[in-house]
């Protein structure tokens, strides 16, 4: 499969501190990948390196063949990228629906997903369409971040720890929702910690350690495998 995103020897450091170590990794049209890890290994940076968030000190990052290395988010984004962070960033002053109005005012980018589209797609929007970010459990702001992130229609969709912090039965929720997007052919790297969660999406991972790759192949060796499981991330 031609990869649609490519990192090749991607190298990214926070002032003086380094924190990934020429990582490389692929994802096609159409994947579902997951970078797997403990916290403090890598993940949220690799995302912020695509994202140009945080530009790399060394190696390429490749979106359909082009290197946009660097590029500033907004370009990124207009791109076909979208970046679902992990601490969500609503606005918490207005409701659910100017969220994903403000979010379709300002997308470069057209296609099916619509404000009615992502209610269709999370009922429970539509419900608190009326209510301020700020004022949703961690839940639904979880499923707002997603859903103001589909408004741009992007070609891949980043998502950073969707599952933290969110009640079992949330973390089911959010798992079925994601597993539509992905039958519905949407690309999406997924950088999680929880091992159950990114195995029943994912059809390919990264494990990440110190900042660099230490496993990568199938989800099913992780799967059925429970002592490559413990030696990989001690779990």
């Amino acid at each position: 499969m031609t990869a649609l995103l490519e990192l090749r020897e991607v190298h990214t450091s926070y002032g003086i501190s380094r924190v990934l170590f020429g990582v490389s990794l692929e994802v096609a049209r159409g994947e579902c990948v997951c970078l797997l890890g403990r916290n403090g290994v890598g993940k949220t940076t690799t995302m912020r390196s695509i994202m140009g968030l945080t530009t790399p000190a060394e190696g390429t990052i490749l979106w359909r063949g082009e290197d946009i290395t660097g590029w500033p988010p907004h370009l990124v984004a207009r791109a076909g990228i979208g970046f679902v962070p992990e601490d969500r960033r609503i606005f918490g002053e207005l409701t659910t629906w100017e969220n994903l109005d403000v979010a379709q005012r300002v997308a470069a980018r057209r296609g099916p997903w619509t404000i009615e589209a992502v209610y269709d797609l999370f009922p429970k929007l539509r419900e608190l369409a009326d209510r301020p970010g700020g004022f949703l459990s961690g839940g639904e702001q979880q499923m707002l971040t997603i859903a103001r992130t589909l408004m741009g229609n992007p070609e891949l969709l980043l998502l950073d720890e969707p599952s933290e912090g969110l009640a079992p039965l949330v973390v089911d929720q959010l798992l079925e929702r994601i597993l539509l997007l992905k039958r519905q052919g949407l690309t999406i790297l997924l950088a999680e910690q929880g091992v159950d969660f990114s195995l029943a999406l994912a059809d390919r991972v990264y494990v990440l350690e110190k900042g660099a790759v230490r496993f990568s192949g199938p989800a099913a060796a992780l799967r059925d495998d429970a002592a490559l499981r413990h030696e990989l991330l001690a779990l």
